[in-house]
């Protein structure tokens, strides 16, 4: 398969070992200082485009990939709000594909079904509150995570008592604590610390007077993140529309 990069961080360098380490090959790498290569026939000559870059660069980059037909895995966070409704209309309408996760990870996605199930089951016990916290690396732009919007998501759509998530506090790399605590019963807190290198833990729980039942889910390494975005670029290429997990792993 040939596979073009938009992206070139960390995570876009990972995806490029286990690409190459498939046997696929990387026909286009697109970063911040050569954006004029997506008008070129290397770039257009992909099957799938993985795109890892920021909130404010993903949708732009989508419009230059469906420009030439080229199919896109993406995992930015942040676009959806302003650009969910255009994205979904190209795809479904345009004949466009975009397999978009806000974490690619097997691991994250075997977590989100046992949080959808457990969601089911404390639905019909209220004397659980459920709190979520997010813990990432200093470099990590956007609170919460997307990770664990969508979770929290998953937890809203499960349990009657929940109709939102707010977010809660953010505990700087410093030390420093931000946001407040305090929420309405009817919303989900989502709490978020950034320090050092962490790739990323999730914990939900929920607590009552007489005990708690907490989950959690804690990356080693980025590697997961990556092999799953190049599993899913592997779908891709086989399929059209607007993709996500819940396509690949039937949880």
């Amino acid at each position: 398969m040939k596979i073009a990069l938009i992206g070139y961080g960390k995570m876009g360098k990972m995806i490029e070992q286990i690409a190459l380490g498939r046997g696929h090959q990387i026909v286009s790498i697109i970063d911040i200082d050569n954006q004029q290569d997506f008008d070129s026939e290397a770039f257009a000559s992909a099957d799938v485009a993985i795109e890892f870059t920021n909130p404010t660069a993903a949708y732009g980059n989508y419009l230059r990939a469906f420009a030439h037909n080229v199919k896109v895995v993406s995992g930015s966070t942040g676009w959806m709000k302003d650009h969910g409704d255009d994205v979904r209309k190209m795809c479904a309408e345009g004949g466009q594909t975009l397999f978009w996760a806000s974490n690619f990870s097997i691991g994250v996605a075997i977590f989100s079904a046992v949080n959808r199930y457990l969601a089911k089951i404390m639905n019909g016990f209220p004397q659980y509150s459920v709190t979520m916290e997010e813990t990432h690396h200093v470099h990590k732009l956007d609170a919460p995570s997307g990770t664990a919007i969508t979770l929290a998501e998953e937890i809203i759509d499960n349990i009657d008592r929940k109709d939102s998530w707010v977010k809660g506090t953010l505990t700087a790399p410093d030390g420093h604590i931000e946001g407040s605590a305090d929420c309405a019963d009817s919303e989900l807190r989502i709490d978020s610390v950034r320090r050092g290198e962490v790739p990323g833990i999730h914990t939900i729980a929920y607590d009552s007077e007489a005990d708690c039942i907490t989950i959690t889910h804690d990356a080693h390494s980025r590697k997961g993140f990556a092999l799953g975005a190049v599993l899913a670029a592997e779908y891709t290429a086989q399929h059209s529309g607007l993709l996500t997990i819940s396509d690949m792993f039937k949880f």
